[in-house]
């Protein structure tokens, strides 16, 4: 099983990231969230990969640490119905963290703002995952690669956004970028949503 890969990095698109290791050139599937922390073309690059074998495809999937790779595996192996392209569609959409606030809150209603996730797809993503996400995902690493604020702020100034007319991307965009920027884990809500408002 690949787990990682270095390498040089080829080039990169907001969905797609081609590594050259050991002469090989490699194709990974990655999220927005992670192509927002990759460093420019032809510089050293480590990705956390998780391979998916099918009948008629092997796909390697990589992201910026452990962290977001284990979400993505529990994802894809415990919720029915959530493959690996609806997976890394929401969390192109959204940052593990704040995928992780809203399961744990239960809020049905961000979670079927992802692409290809509906009321009941969410419903089921709350009802299998709530309660087992504790220890099965690290803490989350900023796009600056610092800790992020407190969870549950970043998640209630991601919806605050939403709830503003902020497109969920953009918001959860915003809203991280804030938490990098105060870089303070005790960071309240209301100074996220006032930072991330001002950019």
């Amino acid at each position: 099983m690949i787990v990682a890969i270095r390498g040089k990095l080829a080039y990169s698109t907001p969905i797609l990231a081609v590594v050259e290791a050991g002469g090989l050139f490699y194709e990974v599937n990655i999220p927005v969230t992670t192509a927002e922390r990759l460093p420019k073309n032809g510089a050293e690059v480590l990705l956390h990969t998780l391979a998916v074998y099918r009948e008629d495809s092997q796909t390697l999937y990589g992201f910026a640490d452990t962290a977001d790779r284990d979400f993505f595996k529990v994802l894809v192996e415990k919720v029915s119905g959530i493959g690996p392209k609806i997976a890394l569609n929401m969390m192109s959409r959204m940052s593990t963290q704040t995928l992780r606030d809203a399961i744990s809150a239960g809020d049905v209603s961000l979670l079927s703002k992802c692409p290809g996730i509906g009321k009941k797809t969410a419903e089921r993503l709350v009802l299998e995952l709530k309660g087992t996400l504790t220890g099965a995902v690290g803490s989350t690493i900023s796009a600056g690669g610092a800790p992020v604020a407190g969870s549950s702020n970043i998640g209630d100034a991601v919806a605050a956004l939403v709830a503003l007319g902020v497109k969920l991307a953009d918001a959860d965009k915003a809203v991280r970028q804030a938490a990098a920027s105060l870089g303070s884990e005790n960071a309240s809500t209301e100074a996220l949503v006032k930072l991330a408002l001002s950019k």
